[in-house]
């Protein structure tokens, strides 16, 4: 699964599907923060420029901001996480996502790391 998704040095990921953008944060930063108890999600609708902060992730250790990967509109947002923010902790790159972006340019997707790549970036090979 890790071949399709690409990686922020901020430690979000993006995931193209169709044509939109899974996001979510990688599970290396959810370890990172430990148990997440809230998320800040941005509004359908709203549009951000690669690497704008776009929503906020509360845990037991810290307050996050989280970066948009790709610039574009926000099409959808994870509503199961207002009420069971876990699922980052419990499934970063399936049930956790956090938003879904209609990309306005697919190339910055092509800029970001891959699987490989990040795992090295972390120091995870």
């Amino acid at each position: 699964m890790l071949e399709e998704i690409k990686f922020t040095k901020e430690h979000e990921w993006a995931k193209l599907s169709g044509g939109f953008a899974i996001v979510g944060i990688s599970d290396f930063a959810q370890k990172q923060l430990g148990d997440i108890v809230s998320v800040e999600l941005p509004k359908v609708g709203s549009v951000f420029k690669q690497l704008q902060v776009m929503a906020i992730i509360d845990s037991i250790k810290a307050s996050s901001d989280i970066y948009c990967p790709l610039s574009g509109q926000i099409i959808e947002i994870n509503q199961n996480l207002h009420d069971h923010p876990e699922l980052i902790n419990q499934s970063p790159y399936d049930g956790g996502w956090m938003v879904k972006i209609k990309p306005a340019n697919k190339d910055e997707f092509d800029g970001l790391m891959t699987g490989t790549q990040y795992e090295e970036f972390v120091g995870q090979k």
